[in-house]
């Protein structure tokens, strides 16, 4: 989403970093650049404006001309204002109160109430382990109600048994006693929405609030709205009162203004941000975090809770000791390509890597392909189980029927088969190499290790990561290790060959031409 604002940052950053000294006027027309850059992205005016004075006057005063590198100050300083308009500290969903704690969910028709109120009730079950309880109040909205019952059976919740011809009013009450009565700690009710704003809606929300006296209320607004998300933002917060803000299609290719503009103007914290159409697509929103990464300084942190969330412990100690006795065949191939996949693939964790950004051209060229995860997984999944666990009885024949079977080219075959022997050669050097396993793959037998997360963000600021590894300078032989890989005390076992060690050819990342 913020691709194109954090573009036109660092294009701004690179020419001042550039310089020894900086005169009034490089910052003065920097700004202007930045201005520029903010209003294009859609954030509200007068957040901008309230943006660059709070920068120029740090800016302009002591702290650049006695700072040993203006330039970098300069970006600090924008840094600091940028995690400061975004809220300086991310908040989550607020249980603090007797149950059964009621979420209200409020916004505009088409903004994605009903799949977010699924998505934070399957987390808060999930991960929170509450139980929880969703209903729904849009009674206007033709088989709204079946959707949330339909969402709630695919994730495993429950939801208040629908009875044709109840106003929201009667619902919200009888989803209150429900809960009271069937021990739930949390109630998600998923109330109407309207193509705009309008006085009936208002006022159906106040008699929704004074029935259920819901604790958190959250507006859940589309990130692709631009400016008028300030107004819909305020226009509720008048009305309804709301306690925070929900935002989605955060993995859409708008500008991002509205994230940028919504908590500057209400005072409401945004606590949530939807990254895609999954029920697990939900992340907490961290304002430092999100501020990393359009300035392009990567978000190390995040990559390390993704990782610690999809990688499966238990598989990695197994894995981890099949290694050591230098096994790795096939079935250990796909369970690390499906790791890989649930990380975002390649593309996804580049995006979190500090200084990446800036190496958008190279990426581009060493055709990172994230479909290509699929296509391997499917190869390995047309073969036999004899076949995966040993490789060697793949003769022509035998590649002929897997091409067909996964739907590619016998080349193709081949490729992953030569992926694998370079992967299990490997395997097999560092099994011999006393704790050199446990150092290239992080820790593996146990995981994830504990990795400090304000450790981790003090490494990534001072140019370093974790492991006493320099940024990566350009990127080494069509990708093949990222100069030094992913930290090494992140523990990623599903990733051989971001472990540090230069492997030619990693999943989907051929040096040559894709078919």
């Amino acid at each position: 989403m913020f691709e194109s604002l954090s573009d036109r940052l660092s294009g701004i950053f690179d020419k001042l970093t550039g310089r020894g000294a900086l005169s009034e006027n490089d910052v003065n027309e920097a700004l202007r650049e930045i201005r520029r850059a903010l209003i294009e992205a859609d954030v509200a005016l007068p957040i901008v404006r309230s943006f660059t004075d709070k920068v120029r006057n740090r800016a302009v005063g002591a702290e650049v001309v006695k700072s040993i590198t203006p330039g970098q100050m300069v970006v600090k300083i924008v840094h600091d204002q940028l995690v400061e308009m975004l809220g300086t500290e991310g908040q989550p969903i607020d249980l603090n109160a007797p149950a059964p704690v009621a979420i209200m969910m409020v916004g505009l028709q088409g903004s994605g109430k009903t799949t977010t109120t699924a998505k934070i009730a399957r987390r808060l079950t999930q991960r929170d382990k509450r139980k929880v309880l969703m209903a729904s109040l849009d009674t206007r909205r033709p088989a709204a109600q079946e959707q949330l019952k339909i969402l709630g059976e695919q994730n495993d919740i429950d939801t208040l048994p629908i009875i044709e011809g109840q106003g929201p009013v009667e619902i919200a009450k009888r989803a209150m006693s429900a809960a009271k009565l069937g021990g739930y700690d949390v109630v998600m009710l998923d109330t109407a929405g309207r193509i705009h704003i309008d006085e009936p809606l208002m006022v159906e929300m106040a008699e929704v609030k004074a029935a259920s006296q819901p604790h958190e209320i959250l507006l859940v607004a589309d990130s692709l709205t631009g400016q008028d998300a300030v107004n819909l933002a305020q226009s509720f917060d008048e009305r309804v009162g709301i306690t925070g803000i929900a935002l989605t299609r955060m993995d859409g290719d708008g500008r991002g203004g509205a994230a940028l503009s919504m908590q500057a103007v209400t005072g409401k914290p945004v606590k949530l941000i939807g990254t895609g159409e999954k029920s697990d697509a939900l992340e907490d929103f961290h304002p430092k975090r999100i501020a990393d990464r359009i300035l392009g300084m990567g978000d190390i942190v995040s990559l390390v809770e993704k990782a610690a969330e999809a990688i499966d412990a238990e598989q990695a100690a197994k894995m981890a000791k099949k290694m050591q006795k230098g096994h790795f065949d096939l079935e250990d191939l796909a369970e690390q390509l499906k790791q890989m996949e649930k990380l975002g693939g390649m593309s996804g964790m580049m995006g979190m890597l500090p200084g990446i950004g800036k190496m958008k051209k190279q990426i581009d060229a060493a055709n990172i392909d994230d479909k290509m995860f699929k296509r391997q997984i499917a190869i390995i999944q047309s073969m036999t189980p004899a076949e995966r666990s040993k490789p060697d009885l793949l003769k022509a024949s035998r590649k002929k029927r897997i091409a067909a079977g996964s739907g590619v080219q016998v080349a193709e075959v081949n490729k992953l088969l030569k992926m694998h022997r370079q992967m299990a050669d490997m395997m097999k050097k560092m099994g011999k190499g006393k704790g050199m396993l446990g150092k290239l793959m992080g820790g593996l037998g146990g995981g994830m290790p504990d990795v400090d997360p304000k450790q981790l963000e003090e490494m990534a600021k001072s140019g370093q990561l974790p492991g006493g590894m320099e940024l990566p300078k350009g990127l080494p032989g069509g990708l093949g290790g990222l100069g030094g890989g992913l930290p090494s005390g992140m523990g990623m076992p599903g990733l051989p060959g971001l472990g540090g060690s230069k492997i030619p050819g990693l999943p989907g990342m051929g040096k040559g031409k894709k078919k």
